[in-house]
């Protein structure tokens, strides 16, 4: 793909260092529960995408509270920070490193590893760019999506609740979702 597409297509982002601002950005994720779905996020995370001159050699890294774990529900987040789920008393945060990055139809996939429990394995996010703007005070930001899949038994999450008719409680897979808004540093 030609500089003059890439430009194109990331119209507005500049090189230098973006701090996620929290403030305006979520960490969510769902789970299957039975036949339903539960829904949560993260409240407490930090991170940063570095923007290279050219775009596919950027970067990005992100350090998420486990304890900050919100579901709506106190119990059953009490219960998500314990040793069946994050075992937040001894590894209290989740990390994502970027390892590479390629166009993806209109967007990218942004490959890394994210680490959980002391276990790391590769992912890869989908990432849509939302563009770029100025804020009331002047500041540039950046905003952009990204979405994945997980299967927690790799992150060795595997509590579950056996039902009847050799179901389960929980399901394995878990799609996570990132809207992130970030300020340009300079």
């Amino acid at each position: 793909m030609t500089t003059t597409t890439i430009e194109t297509r990331f119209a507005g982002l500049v090189s230098g260092v973006w701090a996620i601002d929290p403030a305006h950005s979520e960490v969510g994720f769902t789970v299957r529960h039975l036949m339903s779905r539960v829904r949560g996020q993260f409240r407490s995370f930090e991170g940063a995408v570095t923007i290279g001159e050219n775009p596919l050699d950027s970067s990005a890294l992100a350090t998420i509270d486990l304890s900050s774990v919100d579901t709506g529900n106190a119990d059953r987040d009490t219960h998500l920070r314990s040793s069946d789920f994050f075992s937040v008393d001894t590894t209290p945060k989740m990390t994502f490193v970027s390892t590479g990055i390629r166009l993806d139809g209109d967007g990218a996939i942004v490959s890394g590893d994210l680490t959980i429990k002391d276990v790391t394995k590769p992912v890869e996010l989908s990432v849509e760019f939302l563009g770029t703007d100025k804020d009331a005070a002047g500041s540039l930001r950046v905003g952009f999506e990204a979405t994945t899949e997980i299967s927690r038994k790799e992150w060795g999450i595997t509590f579950n609740v056996p039902l009847e008719g050799d179901k389960v409680m929980i399901g394995d897979k878990v799609a996570i979702v990132l809207a992130i808004e970030a300020v340009h540093q300079g």
